[in-house]
Parts: structure tokens; C-alpha cells; sequence
């Protein structure tokens, strides 16, 4: 059995996000039982190359590549319908069934309606040059429902006729008066709604259920479970760099809310950072190298949005926020991924500290106008000009490249596991 669940796991990014968790947690699954998504919605992207096919999911958990694996998508996790079905349907079609003996949905997770889409839009047009660049999938204007509670439908309301036509009245209501207001917007249909959603809510009620009952379950049981993480900790609406952020708990503190489990369910904790940084959307980017380097590495990465298709923004590795990720979740262990994308660069920079205004910051600092200030401080390593995706052991790495994970190793304060070279599932080396 995979020594990293033992004790179960939970998969997160340390940095902002496309980190390649879908990879990892893939790898990791050969040997779980229970594979739970806990946050985020549609607006995340996982991807798995299986062979030379590369397969992209969103809502699905990526345990349904593994045949005999319990896949929980989690209360914390917003869901579309819409999206949940189309995947259903697709990866069915694609020869990897899936059912409710595969797959289960909180009953208590909160669902995306067409109005959410419509508001994440207009806010984001309406903002101009303020817009912080979401993906306009309606996430953060349903968790914003989920707060104001009297607003929201949850998918215990998706599967019950009644309820759901009695809770669109109102809600349908309340939003042609707001929109029409406030964006000139046309009114929406309620009875077209209703018929949509109800179809939607017939389809998927065999998968609903308590997934955390079923989780508890498991864990009582010593089932193996891997808790799947989106997004990553520099995009948690509370510890990420806010306002650009995701809206929600999405760095390892959330899997405790967000997929209703007891604190000592999870004693492992795997942080997954690239080699370099990304970034997509707007906010402070200290390493960011808008310039040759950056362009080099997008390409080789191919730093594109597995959802949204959007160039990422690119730069050196920060080790002083991988360091504030990696302290924040008690990490216990790290994956480095894209190693190989930075091949044949003569030097890779790494940055150590932060200035402002001159002086030394002590740390990183989650706050956009700060973090927007600062100067990134430097220190240089020699590259390498081999070729590694072929390489599947650790000791067999270029000697610059060894190197090159060993300060990072130090630099953020937990031991490197893994490394991967390239996107199949055995070019992970383990340490």
C-alpha cells in the first residue's frame, strides 16, 4: 500500500492553483477506497493523462479513473447541474462508467443556477479594469447564496418538485427586479426554469446521499481515503490573496467543513507546487516575468486554463509563499511538479524574501496592497540541459536538477516526496 495513506491524505496546491493535483491525486488513488472533493465548483480543472489520451474533469472526482473506488463530491462544493451531467455523460461515453455505486453527492451541497452565471457576468463587465477574473461560472454568487441562506437551493431542493418551484418563485422574483435595476437585464423565465431544473434534479437524484455519513463510515471502517483538493491555497477566500481569490475553503483547513469529516480523519498532507509560479486572472504576482522567461515557460508548460483555456501568467518559483502555504496546513509532505519544463534555461531564479519600501518583509503577507508592493529577492542556480521525462528515479536526475529540489526542499520547510517529470502516471519519482 502507497505509505501516504496510511493514516488517509489530502491532496492540495500551495500556490495559485494548476499546480497538477489531478496527476497526483491519480497516482495516489491506485491505492484508496474513497477518493472526496471537498470545494470549489465548475471553475476548477483536473487533468490525467492516461496513455497518450489526457482526460479533463471539473466536478467529478479524479478517482473515477480507478475502477472500485467510492467518489464523494462533498457539501462544500458547489454543484451545476448542468456540468455534472455532461460529465456523467462524457466519461461514461468514454469507457469509464459511472454510477451511483461509484459516485455519490452531497445532499447538503449548494447548487448553481443560471442566475449565478448571469451575475458573475454582469459584475465582471460592470467592474471594467476592477474586475478580479473569474472564470463567470457562477461560483462565488453561489456561495455568496449559501450565506444569505433565504437565497439559496441546495440539492436536497434540486430533487424535491415542490420545494424547488416554491423556492424559484421567490428567488426568481427577487432577481428580474434586481437585474433589470441594476444591469438592464430581461427578465427570466421561472416556469422554463422550473422544467429544466426538475429534469436536472430526476437525473440526479439516485446519486444524492449523505457523503458525509459515508465518509464517517469509511473512516470507522479503516477504509482508505484521499481528500481531493481545487484551486489551491493562495486562492482560499480566507487565507489566499483576497479579494483575488476563489470563494472558497479550497487550502487543506477546508476539508473539514467542506466535506463534513472529523479532524483526525486526515494525518497526511501533500502540497503541490510547480517548479516555477502561474497565476491566472488578476492580482499581485511578486515573481511574475512578464518578459522572454515567462513566455518560455507558458509554452513548455503549456500554462493554458484547463477550463477556461486562458494564458496563465508565469514566473519564477516563491518559495516565501510556498513556505506561508506549506506552515498554514501542517504540510507533511510536497510534490514538485513540471520539473521538466525548465529545461535548457542556463539560470533558474528562486525567490527567497520580499522589500518594501527598502527593508526586508518578515513572511508573506496575504493582503493584496501589500503584497502588490513588494520586491522579490533572488537567488540564482545553474540549469540543466538534459532531457528528464524519460528519468524514473529520483537519483538519476541531472546533477543542477537534484540540486535545484533540494533548495526548494529547504527553502519551504517540508520534505519533497515527489517529483514529477512529465505527465504519465509512472514519470512521478518518489523520494
Amino acid at each position: 500500500m502507497n505509505p501516504f495513506l496510511d493514516g488517509n491524505a489530502c491532496v492540495f496546491g500551495l500556490q495559485w492553483g494548476d499546480e497538477g493535483k489531478g496527476k497526483i491525486v491519480d497516482y495516489l488513488a491506485e491505492d484508496a477506497q474513497v477518493v472526496v472533493r471537498y470545494c470549489g465548483g465548475a471553475n476548477a480543472g483536473h487533468t490525467v493523462r492516461l496513455g497518450e489520451k489526457k482526460y479533463s474533469t471539473h466536478l467529478l472526482p479524479v478517482g473515477i479513473f480507478r475502477p472500485g473506488i467510492m467518489n464523494l463530491i462533498g457539501n462544500g462544493v458547489v454543484l451545476d447541474p448542468e456540468a455534472i451531467i455532461s460529465e456523467i455523460d462524457e466519461f461514461t461515453g468514454k469507457g469509464f462508467p459511472i454510477t451511483p455505486d461509484n459516485l455519490r453527492i452531497s445532499y447538503k451541497a449548494h447548487v448553481v443556477m443560471p442566475y449565478h452565471k448571469i451575475e458573475d457576468g454582469a459584475r465582471e463587465t460592470k467592474a471594467q479594469d476592477r474586475s478580479i477574473g473569474t472564470t463567470r461560472r457562477g461560483i462565488g454568487p453561489t456561495y455568496a447564496d449559501k450565506m444569505h441562506r433565504m437565497s439559496a437551493i441546495r440539492v436536497s431542493d434540486l430533487v424535491d418538485d415542490d420545494r424547488l418551484k416554491a423556492k424559484l418563485d421567490a428567488i426568481v422574483e427577487e432577481r428580474n427586479s434586481w437585474f433589470g435595476h441594476m444591469y438592464g437585464l430581461p427578465p427570466l423565465n421561472v416556469d422554463e426554469l422550473f422544467a429544466q431544473y426538475r429534469q436536472y434534479g430526476a437525473r440526479l437524484k439516485p446519486y444524492v446521499d449523505d457523503t458525509s455519513a459515508i465518509l464517517i463510515q469509511g473512516y470507522k471502517a479503516n477504509k482508505r481515503i484521499l481528500f481531493e483538493g481545487a484551486h489551491a491555497v493562495l486562492l482560499d477566500v480566507d487565507h489566499g490573496t483576497y479579494p483575488y481569490v476563489t470563494s472558497s475553503s479550497c487550502s487543506a483547513l477546508g476539508i473539514y467543513t467542506g466535506a463534513g469529516a472529523p479532524p483526525q480523519v486526515c494525518r497526511n498532507f501533500i502540497g503541490i507546487m510547480k517548479a516555477y509560479t502561474t497565476r491566472v486572472g488578476g492580482g499581485p504576482f511578486p515573481t511574475e516575468q512578464d518578459n522572454e522567461i515567462g513566455n518560455y515557460i507558458r509554452e513548455r508548460g503549456n500554462e493554458y486554463g484547463t477550463t477556461t483555456r486562458r494564458p496563465r501568467r508565469c514566473g519564477w518559483f516563491d518559495a516565501v509563499a510556498a513556505r506561508y502555504s506549506c506552515d498554514l496546513c501542517g504540510v507533511t509532505a510536497v510534490a514538485v511538479t513540471l520539473l521538466d519544463v525548465l529545461t535548457g534555461l542556463d539560470e533558474i531564479k528562486v525567490c527567497t524574501g520580499y522589500k518594501r519600501g527598502g527593508k526586508q518583509v518578515d513572511g508573506f503577507i496575504a493582503d493584496m496592497g501589500l503584497l502588490a508592493d513588494v520586491e522579490p529577492i533572488y537567488e540564482s542556480l545553474p540549469g540543466w540541459k538534459e532531457d528528464l521525462t524519460n528519468i524514473r528515479r529520483f537519483e538519476d536526475l541531472p546533477e543542477n536538477a537534484k540540486n535545484y529540489v533540494l533548495r526548494l526542499e529547504q527553502l519551504v520547510g517540508a520534505p519533497i516526496r515527489m517529483v514529477s517529470v512529465a505527465p504519465e502516471r509512472n514519470a512521478t519519482l518518489l523520494r
